[in-house]
């Protein structure tokens, strides 16, 4: 039987991230990216495929667990017949090579401990040559090696390598898993306890300069601290989240490889890092946004690898079972061929924000927004994938042209506001143009609604963010019709599906659950038709099915009350701080995370 996604907490060194179970197991670790191959790969099939599992004797799921204040430094408490136990999990800040430690505190009495750890390389393909090392083993294959150290002495059987032992009130037993390229020496071991007092540093601090001061502060501080998790440090990319193949339905095939950079995703979480105070990290993600995208537009990807990278060809890891039995488990993404025009508008929209939050130029960033705006120019009229990259027919979606619209308004305004050169008036035109477009062919004026795509009876959630990037306002008489048909449609036990699956052309057979963020979308736009406690209800609904440490995936089912898809999911966390944001009643004077721009907050000049 899997562990339920939502019994997953995070574990992180802003370079590649581990979960662990409320059984106190690591079933998930990629090194030393977060595009690496799995060296536990339990989670997407079972124990043969390697894991850690670190618990009292016998124990199932612990007492409770939680993060070390704002931290990424996890407690899991057991209470058991002969006393209580902690252990502390933690990826040090990545200094030679990466490390996981846990670190086994006696709280009280006396309480026998197991340790169970089996490394698999290759997403559990691959068994290792095993060999003991002075305090630990080493495990080496092809180009993966893993240095266990810790003074419990554990023996191999059974291709595991298992111990007991006993910890008593005040006792701490530290293990330190490293891993390092065979090719490489070991690694120097590092002290688990100074770099414990290092993290909880980092942490206490990083999150000291949060800026937030507005209601629901403790989630909003999980979701900041676990979008810090997600970006990979080294290039400033953001991962759409921390796993692959999660499936959006039990026993389906919906099942894709998020460890990747999404220009959308990234794009929306540069607004609430900008509106939180922490700029280093949005600089950072402007840089390497520049970088992956830079040359020819026509060549812009949706989604691009850590480094920038292009090439995510996508296959089949037959020998992995999947997640409750959920085939197939892919690694790469198909979608990162397909053409979705609206990243073209979460681009513009993002550097738009950028430059109206003072952030300090950056050199040839305008002549870059000029050659996306020029291209975009030339295909906004052509069908494309959408937000949800179907996998069926291009269509004209409703969304992609809305977001071609905030593409050329953002121009515009970079040049009434800023001052920058463009051929303003041919783009307010396509502006117009587009505009009256949408209203005409996108709107279903028997129903009063925005539908999927011209032409279609279908709906679909994303025409929900049609006020949030104010192409229309929040009160007009078609956005409130479409609100009420979505809800009327899409709404299951309280959460929104994404589209009808029937109405869907988007390839598959199989159902999904709701869309987190869908759900999130439509409290922020109650709230801009007036509807604030309808609002509030809503996005305090999708608070309640957060994990015990706060997390969400990319789905829920409502009926099965179930976390689904991949997890933890950077969409749903951004929309979360965002809309926290907008809807708190300490923050409505801040104005509108999208629809209005922020005062300069660093000094920097404009571009």
């Amino acid at each position: 039987m899997s562990e339920p996604i939502e019994s997953y907490a995070l574990l992180g060194d802003m370079q590649t991230a581990a979960l662990v179970s409320q059984t106190g197991s690591i079933d998930w670790l990629c090194v030393p990216r977060f595009d690496s191959p799995a060296c536990f790969a339990a989670l997407l099939g079972n124990e043969d495929n390697g894991f850690w599992r670190l618990a009292p004797k016998g124990a199932g799921r612990c007492t409770r667990r939680s993060y070390d204040g704002d931290t990424l430094v996890l407690h899991t408490d057991w209470e058991t017949d002969g006393g209580a136990v902690r252990v502390i999990d933690f990826m040090p800040l990545r200094g030679e090579a990466p490390d996981v430690v846990r670190i086994v505190e006696g709280l009280s009495g006396s309480v026998e401990m197991s340790c169970a750890i089996r490394i698999r390389f290759d997403y559990g393909a691959l068994m290792p040559w095993v060999r003991r090392i002075d305090g630990g083993f080493s495990a080496t294959g092809g180009p993966d090696s893993v240095y266990l150290r810790t003074p419990v002495r554990l023996e191999g059987r059974d291709y595991t390598h298992t111990a007991t032992f006993t910890v008593g009130e005040g006792e701490r037993v530290p293990f330190v898993l490293t891993w390092q390229s065979s090719s490489r020496p070991a690694p120097d071991q590092i002290d688990p306890e100074s770099a414990l007092e290092q993290a909880l540093g980092y942490w206490r601090n990083w999150s000291s300069h949060c800026t937030y001061d507005g209601e629901w502060r403790d989630a909003v501080m999980r979701s900041i601290i676990t979008l810090k998790a997600l970006i990979y440090q080294p290039t400033g990319a953001v991962v759409a989240a921390a796993t692959t193949s999660l499936p959006e339905a039990l026993g389906g095939d919906r099942n894709w490889d998020y460890r990747y950079c999404w220009l959308r995703d990234a794009s929306m979480m540069l607004q609430g890092m900008v509106y939180n105070g922490h700029l280093d990290e949005a600089r950072a993600w402007r840089a390497w946004l520049l970088r992956a995208i830079g040359g020819d537009p026509k060549k812009l990807r949706i989604m691009y690898g850590l480094g920038g990278e292009r090439r995510l060809a996508e296959q089949e890891v037959n020998h992995l079972s999947g997640y409750a039995d959920s085939r197939p488990v892919r690694i790469g993404n198909a979608a990162s061929e397909q053409r979705q025009l609206d990243v073209y508008g979460e681009v513009l929209d993002a550097l738009h924000l950028d430059r109206a939050s003072g952030l300090s130029a950056e050199d040839g960033a305008w002549e870059m927004q000029r050659g996306l705006i020029d291209y975009l120019e030339s295909i906004w009229a052509e069908p494309d994938s959408g937000l949800w990259e179907v996998r069926g027919d291009p269509k004209h979606y409703v969304h992609s042209k809305v977001m071609a619209w905030v593409g050329f308004d953002r121009a515009v305004r970079a040049v009434e506001e800023f001052g920058l050169d463009g051929p303003v008036a041919r783009w307010r035109e396509v502006r117009d143009e587009i505009h009256a477009q949408v209203c005409d062919k996108g709107f279903d004026k028997k129903r009063n609604t925005f539908t999927q795509y011209y032409g279609s009876k279908a709906l679909d959630a994303a025409t929900l963010l049609i006020p949030q990037v104010g192409f229309l306002p929040g009160d007009d008489p078609r956005i409130l019709g479409t609100i009420d048909a979505v809800q009327k449609d899409l709404l299951v036990d309280g959460f929104l599906l994404r589209y009808d699956n029937d109405d869907a052309n988007d390839g598959f057979d199989s159902e999904e659950a709701s869309f987190v963020v869908c759900t999130i979308w439509l409290a922020d736009t109650l709230h801009l038709a007036g509807r604030k406690d309808e609002a509030r209800e809503v996005f305090e609904r999708v608070l309640g099915v957060r994990n015990d440490v706060g997390l969400l995936a990319e789905e829920y089912d409502p009926r099965k009350k179930r976390q689904l898809g991949n997890v933890p999911q950077a969409y749903s966390h951004v929309g979360l701080v965002n809309t926290a944001r907008a809807l708190s009643r300490h923050g409505e004077a801040a104005g509108r995370v999208r629809r209005h721009e922020p005062r300069a907050v660093d000094g920097g000049t404009h571009r």
